[in-house]
Parts: structure tokens; C-alpha cells; sequence
């Protein structure tokens, strides 16, 4: 007898395909939410790229407009000064060379650095 009753089918368990329906809708929930999450932060990003790029674009037309000011522009405006939403910081490394460095508003981050070469006629011209 014990040999029949092995062979016998289980009898179905109650509630099993809906556990297993509430299983796979949490998965697909929690998968939706990353998903969902991750192209928020995607866009955020694209968003702050965009802004710093944009800010860099100004600040290097500003710094190209520094780099044509005549000698007496750069020796007026020597050391560090705020310009716009910029700290503009110029020193006199040499009779002829000059370094420009321009900052953040918060004065933390260097954005761009160059060096300016003016002639040493301009020195003994007054220029």
C-alpha cells in the first residue's frame, strides 16, 4: 500500500500562483524604480554638463579679452579682484610676463590659468 500512495499526485497548494503572480510583480516594481531613478539622475547630469560647459564658454571668452589688454591694464589691475562672478588674480612674474588666473565666485576651483608675454619695447616706451 505504502507503494500506491507515493505514486498519488500532490494535491494542488492554495495561493502558490498567486505568491508567485506578488513575487514577480515586487521584482518588476523594484526594476521599474531603478530604471526610474537612474534616468533622473542621467538628466541631472546632462543638465550640470550643460550649465559648466556654458559657465566655462564665459569665462574663457573673459579670459581671452584679459589676454588683449595692453600693459597698463594688467598693471592696474595686479593681485586679486573680483570681476563679475569671477576672481580675476594677475601677477608680474617679470618685467615682461605676467600670470592670469581665473577662479570660481567661491575662489576654491581654478577655471583657467595662462601666461601673457609683453614685449620689453612696450617697457621702455611707456606702453
Amino acid at each position: 500500500m505504502s507503494s500506491v500512495t507515493a505514486c498519488l499526485p500532490m494535491p494542488p497548494r492554495r495561493g502558490a500562483a498567486l505568491l508567485e503572480a506578488l513575487v514577480a510583480l515586487t521584482i518588476l516594481a523594484t526594476a521599474a524604480a531603478s530604471i526610474v531613478a537612474f534616468a533622473n539622475e542621467s538628466t541631472r547630469s546632462v543638465r550640470r554638463a550643460r550649465e559648466t560647459e556654458k559657465q566655462m564658454r564665459r569665462a574663457n571668452a573673459f579670459m581671452a579679452a584679459v589676454a588683449l589688454w595692453p600693459r597698463e591694464d594688467l598693471d592696474r589691475h595686479l593681485g586679486q579682484r573680483q570681476e563679475g562672478p569671477w576672481y580675476l588674480h594677475i601677477d608680474r612674474l617679470t618685467p615682461t610676463l605676467y600670470s592670469v588666473v581665473l577662479t570660481d565666485s567661491t575662489n576654491a576651483r581654478e577655471l583657467l590659468r595662462t601666461a601673457i608675454y609683453r614685449r620689453e619695447d612696450d617697457v621702455r616706451q611707456g606702453r
